[in-house]
């Protein structure tokens, strides 16, 4: 059931999704070279709007303290998914390259890759702006569950 707590986490999470991918581009740029993202940026805004009104959303309503700890679990969620989707498509990109021999190399790829993209997330900025943004979602939500009720 859609409520102003659902809408809220979401659209916050969204940002942080957003804010955090951009934060990200330029580490992977100095580490890689690589300066084409594609829809980073729009995918995880899409994957944390998921995030927020499905992990913190229905969970809202529980007090200041659940409501950090659901933050913290949507960022999780936010950043689980985040790695999983964009591993995935790298993953395809290269399989439809024949870079594997078979299916379970490709399978096996996409948690490389997760752990490779994790690893850029390591930066100072990207760790406070997901830390941050888990605490602002999680509050958000929680003052808009006893607002509106």
């Amino acid at each position: 059931m859609p409520t102003a707590a659902h809408l809220v986490a979401a659209l916050v999470l969204a940002a942080v999704g957003w804010f955090a991918s951009e934060l990200v581009k330029p580490v992977i740029e100095a580490e890689t070279g690589r300066s084409a993202f594609g829809r980073l940026s729009l995918i995880n805004l899409v994957i944390g709007a998921l995030c927020g009104w499905i992990v913190i959303g229905k969970r809202a309503g529980r007090g200041l303290s659940a409501g950090i700890g659901n933050g913290i679990t949507g960022v999780a969620a936010l950043v689980f998914w985040a790695l999983f989707v964009q591993a995935v498509a790298e993953m395809v990109n290269r399989s439809l390259a024949r870079r594997y021999d078979g299916p379970m190399e490709a399978i096996i790829a996409v948690f490389e890759l997760m752990l490779d993209y994790a690893a850029f997330l390591a930066d100072a900025q990207v760790l406070i702006a997901l830390a941050g943004g888990a605490l602002l979602a999680g509050l958000a939500a929680e003052a808009a569950a006893r607002r509106w009720r």
